[in-house]
């Protein structure tokens, strides 16, 4: 590229900056997006497979009421090595009128081989303290704990014990809190011994290491089979990196599906961008081309210019992407994007961008080398709207408007079109939006109907539920209990809940099939059909406590815990051998009524309340993306708008003298101009609206459904807010519009023969 080539590329830039810094954010805010969305969704970036390889985690977890032969485990086939056994014993922590579950985890000094915790805060066990303990670090940061604070834990004998957070620490083997319960703290053995001298009340902890992860149903079935009838239940990697997984693949799935629509609208948008150049600029293509430039000189300059900013906006969106998942996501990601999709990603979008350029580029150089080349726009018939305004008698710079509106077809579909697919993806964003308010809003409707959950505490067991119902703002306090539960095939455990009874049942959404009826009958999450293959009206049979328990599946619910992996039945409805004492009362409360001043007044009483997490909690950081992501979507719109103004104005530059001449006011010229363009836009708007509120809902059922939660949780934006936002894209469009028009309708134009 020569000399004079740089010049005219720096010139055409110069001239038209705010579109072409437009352009540069536009695709440097979809990469970004895309590298997120990448990051999150690899294997490699599971928090999982970092802290699992640092820490040598065990494999398969099996827990048995009493402690078993290691020389046993350790001459399974598969067993490469063994954790513990470790005793562990359940707690209650209790500080500032905080109280959670937590199992006290024996463990000594020096870090074992295998299964060994990563110290994050502070330091490990120490025997010159015996009151420290190690808490894992998500259910720190749940309950505000930190290194070198207190942690009063009370045990089931009723006692008290003072024990001091000597560190923080992370482990592979164990899913985040509050998903996982209970929280996890590690203990010295003398300690625990002192705060829970019972052996019969605690339960024994070991861990395989296997030579072969692919083995782990194998060596599990083994396992328990060896143990005959010790083990309680049994937790594997895969349930451990499916749990660390899930928000980040729900945040992955939503930016992907941003990145990529948003690189079609922004590959849309450059083309858009070169085309309109081009437009603009015949005139002085054709003197270049009367001065001796070819047609391929031409075309390089063009491909030059627009190429160079959708490139400088793929490097700066690689930066911005390697900086997102570096610091803003240091949490959720172990380790950046591998090289091999980071460079498919840039390629990927270069390739987008070089395809989008060259196309009207190689048109552009086409232009005839005659500098007085007519600007004319191209005759036709009128439009059926422009006939449509002239019916109706609308005012005659609607009409013209109307008319400019579609006198270049390809370039008025393209610049609808590009309106339309950012528009749609909004639409999708505020119906993610609308789903989370729904979670927040209306628990009631996505599996949450008690936001509470009452423990006897200092209250006899029996009086609890009067206690709660005693308040007046809890409408109803259902008994409920929860155990492991071994699925066929004894290789895996899922969550079994008694909850309700057979006449006054707990009031579970059900999206599929009924609440169950009898003895006998129960309702399951998403994620406990998917896993047993299973469907509603199957019997099925799990093992609870050693005992096998035979169901029948007769409705699917909204399950937010536990992946959606949850049997749930009546209270009443198991037999006498194989019931379960109520350990909790999950409490309805009145509408509006406030969940902490409950939570007050039910404490005092002496019962331990705790609140129901709610998912919608742990995703705010999607409202946060949509908001970014919007933002992002608005300038490639915003960009297709200032082409399509641009090459109206080019083609009816020479009309404005007349139309000002034929008596119409500088108001009534603007008009023209903004109706030419705002009707693209009210056409863009409008389908990408509607095909948004069409998809919005199946889109989000289906990462729910993926999710293990279930189908039914999807919830399209309300009328009023689609209104209001097609409103704000077409005010704005309108606004962007405006700001040439008036230039040109104050400008002075001669009028010249054509």
């Amino acid at each position: 590229m020569n000399a004079a080539e740089r010049r005219w590329i720096r010139a055409d830039l110069r001239a038209r900056r705010g579109q072409a810094i437009l352009t540069v954010l536009a695709v440097a805010g979809i990469v970004t997006a895309l590298i997120t969305a990448a990051t999150l969704l690899e294997d490699g970036t599971n928090p999982w497979r970092g802290l699992f390889a640092r820490g040598n985690g065990a494999h398969v977890w099996v827990h048995t009421k009493d402690a078993p032969d290691p020389a046993l485990l350790r001459s399974l086939d598969g067993v490469a090595d063994i954790a513990g056994p470790y005793r562990s014993a359940p707690a209650t922590f209790a500080l500032g009128g905080k109280k959670a579950p937590v199992a006290l985890q024996e463990m000594s000094p020096v870090l074992p081989a295998v299964g060994r915790p990563i110290v994050r805060d502070g330091r490990w066990l120490d025997a010159a303290d015996p009151a420290g303990v190690v808490v894992e670090r998500s259910f720190a940061r749940a309950s505000g704990l930190r290194a070198g604070g207190a942690f009063p834990v009370v045990g089931l004998d009723g006692r008290t014990h003072a024990l001091t957070v000597a560190g923080l620490a992370e482990s592979g083997d164990q899913g985040f809190y509050p998903e996982w319960t209970p929280g996890l703290a590690w203990i010295l053995p003398g300690t625990l011994d002192q705060v829970e001298p019972k052996i019969a009340r605690s339960e024994s902890v070991v861990g395989l290491r296997l030579a072969d992860p692919d083995d782990t149903a194998l060596v599990a079935q083994h396992a328990i089979t060896k143990l005959a009838g010790q083990v309680q239940r049994v937790t594997t990697w895969r349930e451990v990196e499916a749990s660390m997984e899930l928000d980040n693949r729900l945040l992955g799935v939503l930016l992907a599906l941003f990145g990529v629509a948003g690189l079609v609208a922004a590959a849309l948008a450059i083309a858009n961008a070169t085309g309109g150049r081009v437009l603009t600029q015949r005139r002085d293509i054709a003197t270049l081309k009367s001065l001796g430039f070819t047609r391929r000189q031409v075309a390089r300059m063009l491909l030059a210019e627009h190429g160079a900013l959708g490139l400088a906006g793929i490097v700066a969106g690689v930066l911005c992407g390697r900086l997102v998942t570096a610091y803003a996501l240091a949490d959720t990601v172990a380790v950046p994007l591998s090289p091999v999709p980071l460079l498919a990603i840039a390629f990927g979008a270069a390739a987008m961008v070089v395809v989008a350029v060259w196309l009207p580029a190689w048109r552009g150089g086409g232009t005839p080398p005659l500098p007085a080349a007519p600007v004319a726009p191209p005759r036709g018939h009128l439009s059926r709207l422009a006939r449509l305004a002239l019916l109706v008698r609308l005012p005659p710079a609607l009409v013209l408007g109307a008319r400019d509106a579609f006198t270049r077809r390809l370039p008025a579909f393209l610049t609808t079109f590009g309106v339309a697919v950012p528009m749609m993806m909004i639409t999708i964003g505020l119906g993610c939006w609308a789903t989370l308010d729904a979670f927040q809003r209306h628990p009631e409707r996505v599996g949450q109907a008690a936001p509470l959950l009452a423990r006897p505490g200092a209250v006899p067991a029996t009086s609890a539920g009067q206690v709660a119902l005693a308040d007046p703002d809890v409408l109803a306090a259902y008994p409920g209990s929860e155990v492991d539960a071994l699925v066929p095939g004894q290789t895996r455990t899922v969550r079994a809940r008694a909850l309700g009874s057979v006449t006054d049942p707990y009031p579970f959404s059900v999206v599929e099939g009924r609440l169950f009826r009898d003895r006998g009958e129960a309702v399951a999450g998403q994620g406990l059909l998917d896993l047993l293959h299973v469907q509603v009206g199957d019997v099925i049979r799990v093992t609870v406590g050693g005992t096998p328990v035979i169901v029948r599946i007769v409705g699917r619910v909204l399950e937010p815990e536990q992946d959606g992996e949850v049997l749930s039945v009546p209270l009443d409805g198991l037999a006498a051998k194989d019931a379960l004492p109520p350990q909790y009362h999950a409490l309805v409360l009145r509408p509006g009524a406030d969940l902490a001043a409950v939570r007050t007044r039910l404490q005092s009483q002496g019962l331990e309340v705790s609140y129901v997490v709610n998912p919608a909690d742990r995703l705010v950081v999607i409202r946060v993306i949509i908001v970014a992501l919007v933002v992002v979507l608005a300038l490639i719109g915003a960009a297709n708008l200032l082409t399509a103004s641009a090459v109206g104005l080019r083609d009816h530059a020479l009309d404005l003298a007349v139309l000002k001449a034929m008596g119409l006011t500088p108001r009534q010229v603007m008009a023209t101009l903004v109706t030419g363009t705002g009707l693209l836009v009210v056409l863009g708007a409008g389908a990408g609206a509607v095909a948004g509120a069409l998809l919005s809902s199946g889109l989000i059922d289906l990462q729910g459904a993926a999710s293990g939660m279930g189908a039914g949780i999807g919830r399209a934006p309300a009328p009023l807010t689609l209104l209001l936002a097609v409103l704000t894209a077409v005010g704005a469009a309108l606004l962007i519009a405006l700001i040439p028009a008036r230039r040109a309708a104050r400008a002075r134009i001669p009028v010249t023969p054509r």
